[in-house]
């Protein structure tokens, strides 16, 4: 993991077109301004936790595609 020490106002980049900013610093909390194409993702941990879960919770497209018939039988 690399750690940096930011000022408010200053950033860091990530590749070629993600630009993270501190935007203010308040007591023990920082806000973080995060420029980034539409198509990247970002989120918050605690959001693409939930996202996982919910993700886990759905039937896989095979699934869905297959779904188990019930069976009559004759007596």
């Amino acid at each position: 993991m690399l750690v940096l020490s930011r000022k408010e106002g200053e950033g860091i980049q990530i590749g070629s077109n993600v630009t993270v900013t501190v935007v203010e610093i308040r007591g023990n909390k920082i806000r973080l301004g995060i420029n980034a194409p539409r198509d990247v993702p970002v989120h918050r941990d605690e959001v693409l936790r939930a996202i996982a879960l919910i993700e886990e919770a759905q039937p896989s497209p095979e699934e869905s595609e297959n779904p188990v018939q019930p069976t009559c039988s004759s007596s």
